[in-house]
């Protein structure tokens, strides 16, 4: 009999993996069904998606030929059942047999008996000798993380925890951790509905190192601020609460409908503007800008695991593109003096410091560095030349963070 857990998560591995679709839109796209039924079958597929070279280097000496990839994600959803998500192995392999079967792979349900029966009987000592950091890694990001890769790989392997930024003066719910930079940390899996004031718009969702750049902006009440690139409007937020005359920007239409009812919901103001950051230009020149930049989000991987088998490494070059036209286009709105963060969550080197070299190349801007004391709660976090790198395996012991670049320019 069909599982509509595992026959979902099937279905959201084949929009990520076949079809490049986003994980995130896949699950939006999902008939309705039970708010378990469908929680539970992200985390499979995001499960899988976190630990897929793994699960394929188990599966990999039970298979004599390579299996089209429909069997695959059948023999990957099995896997993860039976190695990381304590599913008894009864019930994976009959699972899976049966999802085999319900997706029109019958002629395949004894490969799919006989490699997960191999499975079960090595248990977890078929893991034993795998390096699953590596492995997990798509090799371009490896390469790309340098010295860091191996801290951040073993980061990605675990879901992150729930981070929330509070409006000033409300208290930090029961089982929340004040973190050393100003925000609650809630264990991995907490229903964020549930935690008191949540639903009232005390609070909202944030991760640590993405409440950082608004908070490096250092907003002062009464300045004129734009924070371009603005939607969901977890950093509107941060700039509304002290007291600037923030505009949020977005140039589309359906994430901008997304920060107004946040804002609405958390009873804060902002002037909402839908345009393209590249063209828009405020009635006057603005005190400081919040450029949080399209990037290729590879900072978010433990929380978005898509990510890492979505992006290529051509994707970067039309990103840093992007990038420098929003630079350019944020600089010629600020006032002789006026301030720019500029951040990406993104691990990518090419997302950050060359563009600011650019930035500054093409003059109007010099580089105001960071210091340690202006983020006392993270000094590691700040390099040596000024900028801000924050990245998982940061702050290991408390669950880490996600991956961001920032840094400051002065309009001269």
């Amino acid at each position: 009999m069909a599982d509509p857990t595992r026959t979902s998560a099937f279905d959201l591995l084949t929009a990520v993996l076949d079809r490049r679709r986003p994980l995130e839109e896949a699950l939006d796209a999902l008939p309705a069904q039970d708010a378990r039924d469908r929680s539970a079958a992200h985390r499979i597929a995001a499960t899988v998606l976190r630990r897929l070279g793994t699960l394929d280097a188990v599966l990999e000496p039970h298979l004599r030929k390579q299996p089209p990839d429909p069997v695959r994600i059948v023999l990957r959803i099995g896997a993860a059942g039976l190695l990381l998500l304590d599913t008894p192995s009864h019930a994976a392999v009959a699972t899976a047999v049966a999802l085999a079967r319900t997706k029109g792979l019958a002629p395949f349900t004894g490969l799919v008996n006989a490699v997960l029966r191999k499975v079960a009987s090595a248990g977890s000592a078929a893991l034993a000798d795998l390096d699953s950091p590596r492995l997990d890694t798509p090799p371009w990001l490896w390469t790309a993380w340098g010295a860091d890769a191996r801290a951040i790989a073993e980061a990605h392997q675990h879901e992150a925890p729930l981070d929330l930024t509070l409006k000033p003066g409300v208290a930090a719910p029961a089982g929340g951790e004040w973190l050393p930079t100003g925000s609650v940390r809630f264990p991995p899996g907490t229903p964020v509905a549930a935690i008191p004031g949540f639903m009232a718009g005390d609070m909202w969702v944030q991760d640590a190192a993405a409440a950082l750049p608004a908070r490096l902006l250092a907003p002062r009440p009464g300045e004129a601020i734009a924070d371009l690139c603005a939607a969901p409007g977890g950093k509107t937020a941060q700039l509304a609460t002290a007291g600037a005359m923030v505009t949020a920007l977005d140039r589309d239409p359906q994430r901008v409908k997304r920060l107004s009812g946040n804002l609405d919901r958390w009873g804060l103001r902002a002037g909402i503007v839908t345009a393209d950051a590249t063209t828009w230009r405020p009635p006057a020149l603005l005190d400081a800008i919040l450029l949080d930049a399209p990037c290729s989000a590879t900072g978010t991987i433990r929380r978005h695991p898509d990510v890492a088998w979505l992006k290529r490494p051509r994707d970067i070059q039309a990103l840093n593109q992007a990038q420098d036209a929003l630079l350019a286009a944020a600089v010629a709105m600020l006032r002789p003096g006026g301030r720019l963060v500029y951040a990406v969550c993104s691990l990518q080197p090419e997302e950050g410091r060359p563009r600011i070299a650019a930035a500054v190349a093409r003059g109007g801007v010099r580089v105001d560095p960071f210091r340690p004391e202006d983020l006392p709660g993270l000094p590691e976090a700040i390099t040596s030349d000024g900028f801000l790198r924050t990245h998982p395996g940061l702050w290991a012991a408390r669950g880490g963070m996600d991956g961001f670049f920032a840094a400051r320019l002065v309009r001269t």
